[in-house]
């Protein structure tokens, strides 16, 4: 869904999005006690991003410590967080974690810090009247998809994806609904109710079918911030944490703030969002909320490797993300967890 919201009126967008790029070179050195960050977002604020806002909205961040702007993005703005964390010009930022692989094969040092979506929210949405049930069968539609995206690519290698014409993404369902061999990328929890809302016959294909499931709606920084500031990022990640679970044990509350700043952001389409986005959180008794396995970097990187967007060994899945910096009780249950499956 392509909405914008602000949570605070002065923040402007990331550049590329339409307005001037905050001045954010004083962000780091406050004339208070306070640390004062930007958290860039990769999107619109939306269900993906409900935990942030959480901890921005329920005072998380406040309590911690840390004076927190959290700043929409747009299009263009998955490529551009990346470039501002590069640069320094900001500390942290919300990716996906194919993103982060090929940053780092590209010389950012970006780590990922916290995981609250657990399954990748990435589907590619037909209509139900197309006859198509599967990926596999994706056949005779154009396609609106980010087509240099590792999952495009991945669709590419896996699928035959016969009389298939891909066409640039927008962000928006309008050409779906006026098309009928039409197909697009979106998120299970966005794109689809909007069609259905708008009148559209929408049926998900969910790309983690064909194997292609990498984390979703990172908290990333840089190894300079983890190196420099540990303690600033212990405390980012803690209030972070912890806007996820308020976030998913009842989203109302932020859903009412995302409403009242923004109109398009019906009611009905926040709570959609939030509770199809809950199984895609959902922790295990080896992973907590928000944390992450090696297995699963290991996992990401070879298909990157395999599609040839990066050279094999360029980038060391352990080197991606970090789970040093989860809450107490996340990593003390982590332990346990694996004490447990070593007996």
């Amino acid at each position: 869904m392509k909405y914008r919201f602000c949570l605070l009126v002065a923040v402007g967008v990331l550049p590329g999005c339409g307005t001037p790029t905050p001045d954010t070179s004083q962000q780091h050195t406050p004339t208070n006690t306070v640390p004062s960050e930007v958290l860039a977002l990769n999107w619109y604020a939306e269900a993906e991003h409900g935990g942030y806002v959480a901890a921005k909205e329920l005072g998380y961040y406040d309590e911690a410590g840390i004076d927190v702007t959290v700043q929409p993005g747009g299009p263009g703005a998955p490529t551009l967080v990346i470039q501002e964390l590069a640069a320094g010009r900001i500390r942290f930022a919300v990716s996906n974690a194919d993103l982060v692989v090929l940053s780092r094969a590209r010389g950012a040092n970006i780590v990922a810090v916290t995981a609250p979506l657990q399954q990748s929210p990435r589907c590619i949405m037909v209509h139900k009247s197309s006859g198509i049930e599967t990926l596999q069968q994706l056949t005779n539609v154009e396609l609106a998809i980010s087509d240099t995206r590792p999952f495009a690519l991945w669709m590419k290698k896996q699928l035959p994806l016969t009389n298939v014409t891909m066409v640039p993404y927008a962000g928006l369902v309008g050409e779906f609904l006026q098309k009928q061999n039409f197909a697009q990328q979106g998120y299970v929890f966005s794109e689809p109710f909007i069609a259905k809302e708008k009148g559209g016959d929408p049926k998900v294909l969910m790309l983690s079918d064909i194997g292609f499931n990498p984390y979703a709606s990172l908290l990333v920084t840089t190894e300079d911030t983890i190196r420099d500031h540990p303690d600033l990022v212990s405390k980012m990640v803690a209030a972070s944490v912890r806007g996820w679970h308020s976030y998913l044990d009842d989203p109302l509350p932020v859903n009412q703030r995302i409403h009242a700043n923004n109109n398009d952001m019906t009611p009905e389409a926040l709570a959609f969002g939030a509770e199809a986005m809950r199984p895609l959180c959902a922790s295990t008794e080896s992973v907590p909320l928000c944390g992450m396995e090696l297995t699963r970097w290991q996992s990401l990187v070879e298909q990157i490797e395999q599609l040839g967007e990066i050279e094999v060994g360029a980038v060391k899945p352990a080197d991606c993300f970090s789970t040093s910096f989860l809450p107490v009780e996340s990593s003390e249950k982590n332990k346990a967890a694996a004490t447990s499956t070593a007996q």
